[in-house]
């Protein structure tokens, strides 16, 4: 009897076991959303018993529960925002977890989810592959149904999937050597500045914007090489994996071009201008930041300020000290964010752009939203409106609770969570100061900031389905 109870033990163990594997590998392959929330969640939990360990910090001793939590949130949405002082805080392992971090969380949601899960079932499903195109391949330009041509599109996201990952890589690594003479002039010891310019530029290309050195970028504030090249950093972080990827493929035939790639472009380069142009002219005689600079100097940390908002999360002046109205400004740039599938956050430019396209398209009476010769489907305006109206839930609920936990300026409040949301990483220096039950309220709208609105379109788009017949039509009044 016990040897029978035991072998029928022996069986069903490896059956049990098999059953969760292959539900498991399901969840990879039918579900890559909540697996991908599932993927994130985990991480956050990895890195908060890392960065909770003694020797990650330089007193030896465990970090606080409330700072560790936090830190793990920022760093794997790659968001910036702190309740420490990095440089200061975290011992040397400390700061490598918190590079480790970045790198992971910068490659994205889904298109982490999706490696994940090519990696444990072996293949892309096509509901993986639809959804991992929805986030990260520019190729899925169009909805409905999946014709021949996009179902050989749908092959290259494996090899897309593994561009992100070597592209993060080179990038960081050109950014690295560039910054490295730049850290030598500025005085710091070569073999500091050996592992702080890879820190530095993964900062900047995952558009985090935590900084090793006390001081931050204070210490190089006319430094405009290197700032420059951290700009560069941020740009080509914010615009996105499939920017990127239809860049490097057709960088000189703007016609071969996705209506994606033409939409982030010219979008990103507008919302550049127009904040720069914005924070010149509200700061320019504001004496706690450009007030004392001369022309050019204020122009180009004009400049460097609405690079920063759009979620570069770096600063040279004091985000403290800006007037009110640029607090305003700056807030309606990181709401906005960068490019989708990028390692900004944000409700993305291209949302933006749809919907500006729509609101223009309805003003001159056209039956669809089109541009560059090409008809946007209803489905992904929705999928924008859905995007805008679940950030604006996000940001007003996280606004309203702060501001009652905190009792500080409202002002101040809605800069700091639109910064969590948008995982920038800027802070009017409320963040640090706030009682934990805010700091806690803050980490969750950086989490759902990073994956909602993400998970939010995937889910949106992979649920569309063809309705064989319609209802009456009856119109509300609106407006």
């Amino acid at each position: 009897m016990a040897k029978r109870s035991s072998g029928s033990g022996g069986t069903r163990t490896p059956l049990t076991l098999r059953r969760l594997w292959d539900g498991f590998r399901h969840l990879t392959t039918s579900s890559p959303s909540r697996f991908a929330v599932l993927v994130f969640a985990s991480l956050i939990l990895l890195f908060t018993g890392l960065l909770s360990l003694p020797a990650a910090t330089t007193t030896g001793q465990s970090a606080p529960l409330v700072d560790a939590v936090f830190m793990a949130v920022s760093t794997i949405c790659v968001t910036g925002l702190t309740t420490v002082d990095v440089a200061t805080f975290f011992s040397p392992l400390g700061k490598v977890f918190i590079f480790i971090g970045v790198n992971i969380g910068g490659m994205g949601v889904l298109t982490l989810a999706s490696i994940l899960g090519l990696v444990i079932s072996k293949r892309l499903g096509l509901r993986a592959k639809l959804i991992a195109a929805s986030d990260s391949n520019p190729l899925r330009t169009h909805g409905g149904p999946v014709n021949e041509g996009q179902t050989v599109r749908l092959g290259e996201v494996g090899q897309l999937l593994r561009t992100v990952a070597l592209s993060t890589l080179l990038i960081e690594l050109i950014l690295a050597v560039l910054l490295y003479p730049s850290l030598i002039f500025a005085g710091i010891a070569p073999l500091d500045a050996l592992w702080e310019a890879p820190f530095y530029a993964a900062m900047a290309f995952t558009n985090t914007g935590f900084t090793p050195n006390p001081g931050g970028l204070v210490p190089f504030a006319d430094d405009y090489f290197l700032l420059t090249v951290l700009m560069a950093g941020v740009f080509l972080g914010s615009i996105g994996f499939p920017v990127i990827y239809a860049l490097w493929k057709n960088v000189w035939h703007v016609r071969l071009w996705p209506l994606h790639t033409k939409l982030t472009l010219i979008t990103t380069v507008a919302l550049f201008f127009a904040g720069a142009a914005a924070f010149l002219a509200l700061e320019y005689n504001n004496p706690a930041t450009f007030g004392s600079m001369n022309a050019g100097d204020t122009t180009f940390q004009a400049f460097f300020l609405s690079a920063m908002t759009r979620s570069g999360g770096f600063s040279v002046v004091e985000v403290g000290e800006l007037y009110g109205s640029s607090l305003v400004v700056g807030s309606m740039l990181m709401f906005v964010g960068g490019g989708s599938a990028s390692t900004a956050g944000g409700i993305k430019v291209t949302t933006l752009a749809v919907l500006a396209l729509a609101v223009l398209s309805e003003a001159k009476g056209r039956p669809s939203v089109q541009a560059f010769g090409r008809r946007i489907p209803s489905d992904v305006q929705r999928v924008a409106l859905s995007v805008v109206a679940w950030g604006a839930t996000i940001v007003a609920l996280s606004t309203i609770i702060v501001a009652q936990i905190s009792q500080e300026p409202v002002s101040d409040v809605l800069f700091d969570v639109i910064s969590a949301f948008g995982t920038v990483g800027l802070s009017t220096g409320l963040t640090a100061s706030a009682p934990e039950a805010a700091q806690y309220v803050l980490a969750a709208t950086i989490f759902m900031g990073r994956i909602g609105t993400v998970t939010l379109a995937a889910a949106v788009a992979a649920t569309s389905r063809s309705q064989l017949y319609s209802l009456p039509v009856e119109r509300p009044i609106v407006g």
